[in-house]
This record gives C-alpha cells, structure tokens and sequence, in this order.
C-alpha cells in the first residue's frame, strides 16, 4: 500500500514558475513508478509526465515538453513536479499517481493516487 500526499500548488502569473511535490508513505517507494497527471474543470484527468522506478525513464505529455521536469528522490520518497514558463492552460488540479515498475500515460494503469493540489496560472 503507498499513500501520496501532494504538495506546492498555489497561484502563480503566466510564465512563472511551481515545483509540486508528493511525498509517499512505505518503504517500497523505490519499486513504484511514478505519474504526474492534471484534471480541468470539465475535463478529463489527463498524463502530464512519468518517471520510473529507476529515472532511467521519463516521459511527457507534448503540451508540457521542454517547461516541465519530473524527477525522485527515493532516500526522501518523493517526487517532484518542476513546472517553469506557465500558461493559464495549465490551470487544474494536479495529482500524483504511484503504479509498480514501470511507467505508463495511461491514467488506468495507476493504483494509488494523491488527493491532489491545485494550480492557478492568471494571464
């Protein structure tokens, strides 16, 4: 069992700058994939960016490329969401998402999923 508790959202101006975090209960931590993902007001929850058990692998969502980076520390069982140059599309509830191994954009694949934190990017 892994419990995620997200952290670090909050209001921010277009081009600015947050970094989420998602602390993780268990001493497992190191085997679990880890997933970003965001839901919009009337929207589906939808991948912004992955990280395995390793950091051998990462991926992300087109939308987020090249202004978000996701990376973990497992002596500190967290994962962290840098998100740089924001836009106010980004704007929605952001969660964590833990699955075993391997790492997917399938919001599906996940088991174990935080409360979420939201983030408000004004234009």
């Amino acid at each position: 069992q892994v419990q995620l508790v997200e952290s670090g959202g909050g209001l921010v101006q277009a081009g600015g700058s947050l970094r989420l975090s998602c602390a993780a209960s268990g001493r497992t931590f190191g085997s679990y994939a880890m997933g970003w993902f965001r839901q919009a007001p009337g929207q589906e929850r939808e991948f912004v960016a992955a990280i395995n058990w390793s950091a051998g692998s990462i991926f992300y969502a087109d939308s987020v490329k090249g202004r978000f980076t996701i990376s973990r520390v497992n002596a500190k069982n967290t994962v962290y969401l840098q998100m740089n140059s924001l836009k106010p599309e980004d704007t929605a509830v952001y969660y964590c998402a833990a699955r075993q191994m391997y790492s997917s954009r399938n919001v599906y694949e996940y088991n174990y999923w935080g409360q979420g934190t939201q983030v408000t990017v004004s234009s």
